[in-house]
């Protein structure tokens, strides 16, 4: 179940199951109150035969002046319970005084709990199940409609290969056939651009597992950096990371979000720029450092189909990569930050400090 699925339903089986609990309750306190007033009319009954008797033995009995009270009524005290107050035949001066003591009163009640518990806990547990159920109903639609759009996308991914190999041999063979020309940069831009597009979307689409791996970061680094230092020959790179640091998160994620700022600090550097990528030990901060155009606006970089840079017409991309980025981030509970000044480079810090290994 992907993550999208699971938030579906969790949100629907609260939204159900609450709802539900809701009106249980309500229901239940309402049958609650109808059942303790029905308890007291009969306690009521009960002492009124009593008084006529007189050889009950679960009232006190007592003869009291009369009072502004009202007969056959009943009456709660905290201390005495229930009373209520009958006529005595013949007599003007005298009440006849039934009261239930707080102790049996209360047994009575709780008698009277413990029969809506035991009807109420077994609808609770079936709104459980039901709200299970539910969910996962109405999850069906939306899992088959994620799937067929996954699939159409992988399927549009892989049918780009063909294409991209294409289009990146020609311009090969054009610029060995005419040399150095800007066209001809712009299309192989182009198509990095792409192919870096579907590098995203195809790890971004997959149901990758987050499975923890142990690796060294500096050479992970390396690798990616003489990868992409092919397709920017006028850009600079170093590294001072430290060559025993260790790693433990997974590291497909990790160097996706890597690969996106690295490329993204040649991308918009300028002619004989430098990346740098370095580790602040007492901060525990990876650093990817540029000289490059800078950013407007850092603030809004990782909002989905955000670009800037509209001047570098090759080199616009889609605003996917580094909301993908922040997206990696989340996952691998890495803090990112970016700092950054117009015309004079940018920085993007990463808070490594849950992925070290110790």
């Amino acid at each position: 179940m992907s993550r999208v699925e699971l938030e579906s339903f969790i949100k629907g089986l609260l939204l159900f199951f609450t709802s539900m609990s809701i009106l249980t309750i309500i229901i239940g306190y309402t049958n609650y109150e109808e059942k303790t007033l029905m308890l007291k009319t009969r306690i009521l009954s009960q002492m009124h035969i009593c008084s006529l008797e007189l050889t009950c033995k679960e009232f006190n009995i007592d003869f009291i002046p009369k009072e502004q009270k009202k007969t056959y009524t009943l009456y709660e005290s905290s201390t005495q319970g229930l009373m209520a107050f009958f006529p005595i035949l013949n007599s003007e001066k005298n009440f006849l005084r039934l009261s239930l003591s707080p102790k049996q009163y209360q047994q009575k009640i709780t008698k009277v709990k413990t029969e809506m518990l035991k009807t109420v806990i077994p609808i609770i547990i079936g709104i459980i199940i039901l709200s299970i159920l539910f969910s996962l109903y109405s999850l069906y639609p939306l899992r088959n409609a994620l799937k067929l759009t996954e699939e159409f996308i992988k399927d549009i991914l892989h049918d780009f290969n063909t294409p991209l190999s294409s289009l990146r041999l020609n311009s090969s063979m054009l610029t060995r056939e005419i040399g150095e020309n800007n066209k001809v940069k712009r299309i192989e831009s182009s198509v990095n651009s792409i192919l870096e597009l579907q590098n995203n979307l195809s790890f971004y689409l997959h149901n990758h597992e987050m499975q923890q791996e142990e690796f060294f970061i500096k050479s992970a680094i390396d690798s990616s950096i003489h990868t992409i230092e092919k397709n920017y020959l006028d850009i600079t790179f170093s590294t001072d990371i430290p060559n025993k640091l260790k790693f433990l998160t997974n590291e497909k994620a990790f160097m996706r979000i890597v690969d996106n700022l690295l490329t993204n600090a040649a991308k918009y550097n300028k002619k004989e720029g430098l990346v740098e990528v370095k580790y602040n030990q007492e901060k525990r901060l990876l650093q990817i450092i540029d000289t490059g155009v800078g950013i407007e606006n850092p603030n809004k970089i990782f909002t989905r189909f955000y670009t800037e840079h509209k001047k570098i017409e090759q080199e616009r991309g889609l605003g996917i990569g580094l909301h993908i980025v922040q997206k990696l981030c989340d996952e691998l509970k890495i803090k990112i930050k970016v700092d950054s000044v117009v015309d004079e480079g940018t920085t993007f810090s990463l808070d490594v400090r849950a992925l070290l290994k110790i």
